[in-house]
């Protein structure tokens, strides 16, 4: 292939560069690659993302190492040189104003991933008719393993969580994050507010703590995490994101997070590779969608 070209997707050309740059050198996964992937992907990573704004992670030189990770830095304001067709939305913060773009679209996901955009972190609000906020339509909790703890504590965090979020009425579906561990995410109906959001995970995750401070931490603090896993609760806040399910992952591996069937986890859990999550997204295997749909 063409080091450059130019693609037109859903009637929008994009002038396509660096593309047989090797973005994940460990597996030889090339940027040509990651703009296959963010197109075939684009109706299940859109599903998550659509009338959200969206904070972007870039590479421009490619993932390193799991030592050196490579150079990255995340990126808010929708480029000045966006194309038209982007849709976004200003938020005014205290001393400043960030225009976020949506990412509606395939043509949007491909134009940002030419620009070495591989993470697309939103929260867990929409945006209403005008640009106004909807209250948080799901919750998330982030198990985050600490040094000495993995995966497989994750999954033993999860299952407890879960019961927790049953007793709550929330039903609950697991993500693989793509990075070390696991998302759970459980709908809401609209009638609380993202404190009140934030509040409920943060309490959930206490009680998580209480009743397993051997393997569970809620506190934020780095020195609290090693030998337990972080249910980090703060990605509820208003401000907060989360990288979108479907999204690339910018780690050696070229992994991405991808919606899980609870009978899945148990202690040989690994990550999902981009193929697999193409193969998910394309026949249709994605419960969590279904969970948050219904």
């Amino acid at each position: 292939m063409s080091a450059t070209t130019t693609r037109t997707v859903e009637g929008h050309r994009i002038r396509l560069t660096s593309l047989d740059r090797e973005v994940y050198p460990d597996t030889g996964v090339t940027k040509a690659d990651v703009l296959d992937y963010v197109e075939a992907v684009a109706p299940c990573l859109t599903w998550y993302t659509r009338d959200r704004p969206a904070t972007r992670k870039r590479w421009m030189k490619g993932v390193g190492t799991a030592e050196d990770p490579g150079d990255s830095f995340f990126h808010k304001n929708l480029e000045d040189d966006a194309p038209s067709w982007i849709r976004s939305y200003a938020i005014r913060h205290e001393d400043h104003t960030n225009r976020y773009p949506v990412l509606d679209d395939a043509a949007t996901l491909v134009w940002f991933a030419q620009r070495g955009t591989l993470e697309f972190h939103v929260p867990q609000w929409r945006f209403r008719t005008g640009g106004r906020h909807e209250p948080p339509d799901r919750l998330v909790l982030d198990l985050d393993p600490g040094e000495g703890a993995g995966l497989a504590e994750c999954v033993r965090v999860a299952r407890l969580a879960r019961d927790l979020l049953d007793a709550e009425g929330l039903p609950s579906a697991p993500v693989t994050s793509g990075s070390k561990g696991i998302h759970l995410y459980a709908p809401l109906n609209g009638s609380i507010d993202v404190d009140g959001a934030n509040d409920l995970a943060h309490r959930l995750a206490s009680r998580l703590e209480d009743d397993r401070a051997d393997l569970v931490t809620a506190n934020l603090r780095r020195e609290r995490r090693r030998g337990h896993v972080l249910v980090d609760w703060s990605q509820n806040n208003g401000a907060k994101t989360t990288v979108a399910p479907f999204s690339p992952r910018g780690r050696p591996g070229a992994t991405a997070a991808v919606p899980r069937h609870w009978d899945e986890l148990d202690d040989s859990l690994e990550q999902l590779t981009l193929a697999e999550a193409r193969e998910r997204c394309e026949r249709g295997d994605d419960p969590l969608r279904a969970l948050l749909d219904g």
